[in-house]
């Protein structure tokens, strides 16, 4: 592995590793350390991403590396690897190992692994107001003497202890302290085989643990337990999951309908100005086409669709990721996804899918074996991501529920969609299983879960995060790439060859093969065109449908479901778009992540073959079967 890493900064100052655990606050000291001075790299050949971070403390600049989340340095994935390596690197001056102050003894593994490394090592423990309020008492004096390095107990959300943590980190990288050579020594007699030092480094962390904290309550934890009888047991652990989908769909169909209408309504005043602009300068009719009715109307769409749902979705994911349920859900389908051969970890990139599948592939990286991280990819395009949610939403309330606004109607939308996802999911479990008895053969990997403390959730940190990390991250990659979509689709609508435009010559060549699959040629095209981005999929179909040259926008769904009924519209043609949402090919932003992930042309073409065959041929089932028993 190369040993540089191109730091970004231009006042780098003293370059510090950031190290600990999954789920200890890690990420919540770099934060609060360097609040928005970061910059994300991935180390060169690795998908593995390091958040860069500056501090300055008493004029001296601290540049902080957020290393992954990891239990050890034992090498056996990406992500340890990357921690190991940055530690030993040269560009690395000193470390600090975050610990949990609820957990300590699981921590000091890797305070010990990484003393083995690296001599200047500053230990935080971290979470200590979770530990007073849990009755758990650390002796931090007599812990820094045992380990022989500066300890130091924080609270980061509450910035309780930072202070005291970059003085002795200063005097670390000053040299004014260094670690007990008694020490150093003893861990150096532990190194033999991987093996045996990690045996000797878990008992000597235990002796340690014991030695320094003390519980004053035995039950601390009783709360987490009774909450974890309820949230993971067998009866009830399934049915909450799907009860807790409802309502995280519900409120995001509920709460996204009027911010769409206004923000679609905004870009429709916008676009009329911009009409206006256009020909006071005289701007060329093909041009403003192109830029207007193309380029801005596809945009203006997808924002307007894609925006309010997510900027919903994503604070409501994260919350419960902040709850410390994600781990839940992922010990609850554990069970399954070994059955299929893969691993539980899946779970986690599966719900992430649920908001972007391009993130769920990325999501990917926590899995360490190369086989079950390409069943995860492959598959994650089968649970239906943000961008699909409006077309879900729109033929299931169109057709299966009315179109009247009502809490009923949005509660019944979202019992349908959460049915709609569990089919999805399901058919994950089976792709999976199959792939892993063909052509990703292997025997299900063990891994360590961790089930962290219940924690209450910090609404604006939440806001925040989702906000900047994820809803404009996804929606930023979105709109660029339907940008150029709505040139070219502009230009299919008015780029004619007799008669006909190329969009109506392309969409009567592909009606046959449609209607095969219960679906007619403006369908099928709308979702080839759509292939940018999903959220454009229904403004094409309408567009063909109403042989306009440029994108189509109804006030109601009533209008549209005619619309669509005087097109030859049945429940059988809704349910087909219904599949053939779930069941098709990946959009080109997830594709090209794919392709960044696994570097291979082979397994790009496999993540687009399989769920492209699998919606054809359930729709054309669908469609025999419907006709076979006359029930269209």
């Amino acid at each position: 592995m190369p040993d540089e890493f191109v730091l970004q900064n231009e006042k780098n100052g003293h370059v510090i590793s950031v190290a600990g655990n999954p789920n200890v606050g890690k990420s919540t000291v770099f934060n609060k350390l360097t609040g928005l001075k970061q910059h994300t790299g991935n180390w060169p050949g690795k998908t593995v991403g390091l958040a860069e971070g500056t501090t300055e403390y008493q004029g001296s600049y601290y540049c902080l590396v957020d290393l992954p989340g990891t239990y050890s340095l034992s090498s056996n994935s990406e992500e340890e690897e990357v921690a190991q390596a940055f530690i030993q690197s040269d560009l690395s001056e000193a470390t600090i190992c975050v610990c949990d102050a609820t957990s300590l003894e699981r921590s000091l593994n890797l305070v010990l692994q990484i003393m083995q490394l690296s001599d200047n090592v500053v230990v935080c423990v971290n979470l200590i107001d979770e530990a007073r309020q849990k009755g758990i008492k650390i002796d931090i004096e007599k812990l820094q003497s045992l380990l022989g390095v500066p300890v130091v107990a924080t609270a980061a959300r509450q910035n309780e202890g930072l202070d005291d943590l970059m003085s002795a980190l200063a005097k670390v990288v000053s040299g004014e302290i260094k670690m007990n050579p008694y020490m150093k020594e003893a861990l150096e007699s532990l190194k033999g085989n991987q093996e045996e030092n990690t045996i000797a480094l878990l008992d000597r962390a235990t002796v340690i643990a014991k030695d320094t904290v003390v519980f004053t309550d035995e039950d601390y934890n009783r709360r987490d337990r009774k909450l974890d009888m309820i949230l993971t047991q067998k009866s009830t652990g399934i049915p909450i999951m799907i009860l807790l989908l409802i309502i995280v769909f519900w409120l995001t169909i509920h709460g996204a309908n009027a911010p769409s209408d206004v923000l679609a309504n905004i870009f429709a005043i916008i676009g009329d100005y911009l009409n206006q602009f256009a020909h006071y300068i005289h701007m060329p009719e093909w041009l403003r086409g192109a830029l207007i009715d193309g380029v801005y109307n596809v945009l203006s769409t997808v924002i307007s669709v894609m925006l309010p749902p997510m900027a919903i979705f994503f604070p409501l994911f994260t919350l419960l990721e902040d709850f410390g349920y994600l781990p839940r859900v992922a010990f609850n389908l554990d069970k399954y996804f070994a059955n299929a051969g893969a691993c539980g970890k899946q779970a986690l990139t599966m719900c992430m899918g649920f908001g972007c599948n391009a993130a769920g592939v990325i999501g990917t990286r926590i899995i360490n074996s190369p086989r079950e991280k390409l069943i995860a990819i492959v598959t994650n395009n089968f649970v239906p991501c943000n961008g699909r949610f409006p077309i879900l939403i729109s033929i299931i309330t169109m057709f299966f529920v009315g179109s009247s606004v009502s809490l009923g109607s949005g509660l019944l939308s979202a019992v349908l969609l959460a049915g709609t996802v569990i089919l999805g999911v399901l058919t994950t479990f089976w792709i999976s299983q199959l792939l892993s008895k063909t052509i990703l053969k292997g025997i299900p990997s063990s891994f360590t879960l961790e089930l962290p403390p219940y924690r209450k959730p910090q609404i604006g940190s939440v806001i925040v995060r989702s906000i900047f990390d994820r809803t404009l991250f996804v929606l930023w990659r979105a709109i660029t790439i339907a940008a150029p979509a709505g040139l070219v689709i502009w230009m299919m609508a008015n780029i004619m060859i007799g008669d006909n435009s190329i969009l109506t010559w392309a969409t009567d060549v592909i009606d046959p093969f449609a209607r095969l699959m219960g679906l007619d040629g403006t369908i099928l095209m709308a979702f080839i065109l759509g292939f940018p981005a999903n959220e454009i999929v229904i403004p094409i179909m309408i567009m063909g449908y109403l042989s306009k040259s440029t994108l189509f926008r109804f006030e109601s769904l009533d209008q549209f479901k005619n619309l669509l009924l005087d097109n030859g519209w049945t429940w059988l043609t809704a349910t087909n778009m219904i599949l053939f949402t779930i069941y098709h090919w990946p959009c080109s932003t997830t594709l090209v992540t794919i392709y960044q992930e696994t570097k291979s042309s082979k397994w790009t073409w496999v993540s687009f073959i399989i769920p492209t065959v699998m919606g054809i041929v359930t729709c054309m089932i669908t469609t025999l079967l419907a006709h076979l028993f006359r029930l269209v």
